[in-house]
């Protein structure tokens, strides 16, 4: 029973190069949460504002929704092994003048813009790479196993990261935050080092670019479950995945309390994103369940419209655990929607709409966030995101209602 349950569960594991792939990322996504927890939290510090935490985030991700599928073309014509070693070097190079600038103390607004602008270019091409590198790692049949447990690194790296990030600031300096992002790069970089004999995907390298961004644009809106996965994470990418402007904001309005209650509640956010992971990871044999993905949907916006009733501390951290849960199954399944069909030499181009979709709409999400608790309280910021989600899912739900007859009828 114990041996079957491990062997479901980390299946792509037995992978040499996704189980190299997968620990260097460990690390590295530590690093990662520990940068973004002391950064939206030094934002806040310097300038007192939730509007201008969340143009932290339009610089971060705005490059995210111009870049991106012109990335997705590059990913199908280049190595993908290739590509992640120039950008994961890149976050390096941020990281370290970051740390430096903080060091010294003589950091200013305007270059944590600039940084996170540099993060968000990086990421455009980061992101769909990685997403789209699974498949070649794991196959076809290792597939949502491998989408699973890479979330779970990113899951794991929720809880770990902010939870030092909290130590770090309260007892000794916020620099250090940075200096342990910037080391963690290196932990990757080995990871792909160790990466060997990947199966390269045949590509026209000599087609235009537009013609190939909307060869990929044409697969999402014409196969119907896609377009279906796409609308709904319009809505809900947008409105329902900006824990870093909101919770800051809540800690300090609501609940009155510092840096070390802000890492917690993003702390329970990962809590809830990894137990989800792991479900996902154990019940992956199965393949994608479509009326899970329909329910989970409906729990994201309900959790943070419910987030209006909640003004305690434990009472927090208990839907932080369920928010965080709700939205890893709505991505892992969002992601498996995209993958499972989509052509090898378009999964490029199909993943960069999704990691689009999922980070590239953060920017409007973050100020409509930030403007809503500048204007009103922190209070407000998770129920404004999802009550307004809630409406505009109806009509969305309305359009695919023969669809969802079907995946009802399967499960």
């Amino acid at each position: 029973m114990l041996t079957n349950f491990f062997s479901n569960t980390f299946s792509s594991l037995h992978s040499r190069n996704f189980r190299n792939f997968w620990l260097g990322q460990c690390i590295s996504v530590i690093g990662t949460w520990i940068q973004r927890t002391a950064q939206t939290w030094l934002v806040y510090k310097l300038t007192n504002s939730a509007f201008l935490v969340g143009i932290l985030g339009v610089f971060q991700f705005t490059p995210i929704l111009l870049l991106t599928l012109i990335a997705g073309t590059i990913i199908d014509r280049f190595s993908k092994r290739n590509i992640l070693l120039i950008t994961q070097s890149g976050f390096l190079c941020l990281g370290a003048i970051m740390t430096a600038l903080v060091f010294f103390k003589i950091v200013q607004y305007w270059e944590i813009l600039l940084i996170a602008l540099g993060y968000g270019i990086l990421q455009s091409f980061d992101n769909p790479t990685r997403q789209s590198f699974v498949f070649d790692l794991v196959g076809p049949k290792n597939l949502l196993n491998g989408i699973s447990l890479n979330s779970s690194v990113f899951n794991l790296a929720k809880i770990i990261g902010p939870s030092i990030a909290g130590v770090l600031m309260a007892k000794f300096s916020i620099a250090w935050c940075f200096f342990i992002d910037a080391c963690s790069y290196l932990a990757v970089l080995v990871g792909l080092f160790f990466v060997k004999d990947v199966p390269a995907i045949k590509t026209n390298q000599h087609q235009k670019l537009l013609p190939e961004i909307m060869e990929g644009l044409r697969y999402v809106m014409q196969a119907p479950e896609v377009r279906f996965s796409a609308e709904l994470m319009l809505i809900i990418c947008t409105l329902n995945f900006n824990m870093n402007v909101i919770i800051p904001v809540y800690a300090k309005t609501v609940l009155h309390a510092g840096a070390q209650v802000f890492a917690n509640l993003l702390s329970a956010v990962g809590v809830g994103s990894l137990i989800a992971a792991f479900f996902m990871s154990y019940i992956s044999k199965n393949g994608a369940n479509r009326r899970l993905y329909l329910l989970i949907s409906l729990s994201v916006v309900l959790s943070q419209t419910l987030m209006l009733l909640v003004q305690t501390y434990w009472s927090a951290i208990a839907i932080m655990v369920i928010i965080g849960f709700s939205n890893m199954i709505f991505l892992n399944q969002s992601n498996a929607a995209f993958q499972f069909s989509v052509p090898n030499e378009l999964r490029g181009r199909v993943m960069s709409v999704y990691v689009l979709l999922n980070q590239g709409s953060t920017p409007l999400g973050s100020l409509y966030a930030g403007g809503i608790m500048d204007l009103t309280s922190g209070l407000l910021g998770f129920p404004a995101c999802g009550g307004l989600a809630l409406l505009l899912l109806i009509p969305v739900f309305w359009e695919h209602q023969s669809l969802i007859r079907i995946w009802f009828k399967k499960h």
